[in-house]
């Protein structure tokens, strides 16, 4: 087992909003900026050997920030470790979705590991590319541990699966901005990723 350490990004104004981000590409406000700094010191005794991100802006912000601070270099990016697409609700409020697309809002609730926001992706296809993407950073990390920097429902089906939870609690479990969650990452999974 690799020791991963999975950070959600520093905080963003839609975050504050409690605008759905998806992959849309919001930068860190003030607050994210300081939450990120804040990580290099929580984390400087871990021994990290490296920093791989999400490359969207709020995510490589937090990594850049974390990197430089461990004098680690750059960070490595990959777009399988971005938050969910969700489609045509990106930018809203829940309420706002709620009430304007009451139908699909309501098929997403019932069934969120199977059913997408209109032109988005389940939490299934998040998981999928998420876990593969955990694997291989797994595969190549060796002793020290590493940061994994992500965001909310990408990293709480990370977290479902080093848990061994059903991937129907990920929306449950998203951790909070800045907040380091060190896993013992288990490995290529044989199993499905709805189980």
């Amino acid at each position: 087992m690799a020791r991963l350490i999975l950070l959600r990004h520093g905080v963003t104004d839609w975050n504050r909003e409690g605008r759905y981000q998806g992959q849309s590409d919001t930068p860190l406000n003030e607050e994210g900026v300081v939450q990120a700094r804040r990580l290099i010191d929580m984390l400087e005794s871990e021994g990290i050997s490296r920093v791989v991100s999400s490359d969207l802006k709020r995510a490589s912000e937090t990594a850049r920030i974390l990197a430089e601070g461990l004098q680690l270099g750059s960070p490595s990016y990959d777009a399988r470790l971005r938050e969910i697409d969700l489609g045509q609700w990106e930018g809203r409020l829940a309420i706002e979705i709620a009430r304007q697309d009451a139908q699909a809002w309501a098929a997403r609730q019932r069934d969120p590991v199977n059913v997408a926001a209109p032109g988005g992706e389940t939490t299934l296809q998040v998981a999928q590319r998420v876990w593969a993407c955990l694997d291989e950073i797994a595969g190549q990390a060796g002793e020290a541990p590493v940061a994994v920097v992500s965001h909310g429902l990408a990293l709480a089906t990370a977290l479902c699966r080093a848990r061994k939870l059903p991937l129907d609690q990920a929306g449950e479990i998203e951790p909070e901005n800045a907040e380091p969650i060190p896993v013992d990452w288990p490995g290529p999974s044989t199993r499905r990723a709805a189980e």
